[in-house]
């Protein structure tokens, strides 16, 4: 049975997505054959929506080897901007320049192994480059067939605003969840002044409000959820006890946390796609079946009223990070 469907700009998806970050890069060992697995069964269960980036290791590569035979029936989203290390300027590098553009789309199609992209984001707005520049030379793209839309990653509104009159944007992707509630101030009205979608990635707090995650020792070495603030010293605890709230509100709804999170974000606007990441079989169709759970309006009230914004503790960037969000 096809899942529900959503629209993010003129793009048609599944109402939730999958996120692959996790299936090759910052969440501890990889797996490819239960990545492969938990892809198929996406496929399987309906889900359309498939989410990666050119700096999330190997995971073009293996999305690439799994869509063979599969492209028609997938949505593709991918994203270019971290522009590789330099020695002379240590911490991440954006580079949203015209030239790299064109240079990271190419590479990305070769490793996806596809002529054309569904949905390509900027991942982080370059400072040092007028965003009119960087998506005009996105908008070449879509020209030429090697794009059909335009998303943008962690932007505000003025910088929406000022992309969308250059070239319409498809979707918005941003950090939002239970516990992260920032778009709220600013760019989810901005998109939907624009008829942009809205794309929230880590929709389950970077899976801590599944209630999987008990103590930090809990992260496999390697883990970058061990570099962030919110799972840092008291505030881990802090954190804790916000999840506590997350599972006694999901008993009591006879669902998990997990799924009273996803229900919580479905539930902000038709024109959001959540795109919780899993490289699990078991997370993905419990993921899945969120679509399934109703929030009364007193329900809602009551998550609010538990869960009001700024209850969690901590930036949820580290050091360095949170400086390229909001370009």
């Amino acid at each position: 049975m096809p899942l529900p469907e959503r629209h993010l700009g003129g793009l048609t998806v599944s109402a939730l997505g999958l996120g692959c970050l996790g299936m090759s890069s910052d969440y501890g060992v990889r797996d490819d054959a239960e990545s492969l697995r938990t892809l198929d069964r996406a496929l399987e269960l309906g889900v359309t929506f498939y989410d990666t980036a050119d700096v999330y290791g190997p995971n073009e590569d293996l999305l690439g080897g799994w869509l063979n035979g599969k492209r028609d029936r997938v949505v593709l989203a991918t994203k270019f901007g971290f522009a590789p290390p330099d020695p002379a300027r240590p911490g991440p590098r954006i580079n949203g320049r015209p030239e790299y553009v064109r240079q990271a789309t190419e590479r990305s199609l070769k490793r996806l192994g596809t002529d054309y992209i569904d949905l390509y984001y900027l991942h982080r707005a370059d400072p040092e480059t007028p965003i009119e520049d960087t998506v005009g030379a996105m908008a070449e793209l879509v020209r030429e067939g090697l794009v059909r839309h335009l998303g943008l990653s962690e932007v505000s509104a003025e910088t929406l605003r000022r992309a969308h009159a250059v070239h319409p944007i498809a979707a918005l992707q941003s950090e939002y969840s239970l516990w992260t509630r920032d778009p709220e101030d600013e760019v989810l009205s901005a998109c939907r002044e624009l008829g942009v979608g809205f794309v929230p990635f880590s929709p389950l707090g970077r899976g801590f409000l599944s209630g999987e995650i008990k103590d930090p020792s809990d992260f496999p070495e390697g883990d970058v959820r061990r570099l962030h603030p919110r799972f840092q010293g008291e505030n881990f605890q802090r954190n804790l006890d916000v999840v506590t709230v997350v599972q006694h509100l999901a008993t009591d709804k006879g669902v998990t946390p997990s799924q009273l999170a996803l229900a919580w974000v479905l539930s902000r606007g038709d024109d959001i796609v959540p795109i919780p990441g899993t490289k699990r079989v078991q997370y993905l169709e419990e993921n899945v079946a969120a679509l399934d759970v109703q929030l009364s309006p007193d329900e809602l009230q009551r998550i609010g009223e538990a869960l009001p914004r700024g209850a969690a503790q901590g930036n949820r960037q580290p050091p360095g990070a949170m400086e390229l969000l909001n370009g």
